[in-house]
């Protein structure tokens, strides 16, 4: 009586699914990850900040060039 058979697991995710919508469970699951990474990180000592990726833009051209080209 104690398992779960699979009918009961696909009741169990319908009803996250309702709860939640298809497009919260990708964040929830990302979020997730994220939080066992910084665990298992936390556990093993190491001390590296996560910094996103800088992306970077090339300059505006000025008005001035724009007329001369």
């Amino acid at each position: 009586m104690g398992e779960l058979s699979p009918i009961h697991w696909l009741i169990v995710l319908a009803v996250i699914l309702l709860l939640f919508g298809g497009r919260k469970i990708p964040e929830l699951a990302k979020g997730l990850g994220e939080g066992i990474r910084s665990f298992k990180q936390g556990m093993s000592g190491e001390t590296h900040p996560t910094t996103p990726p800088q992306t970077t833009t090339p300059p505006a051209a000025q008005p001035d060039e724009q007329k001369k080209a």
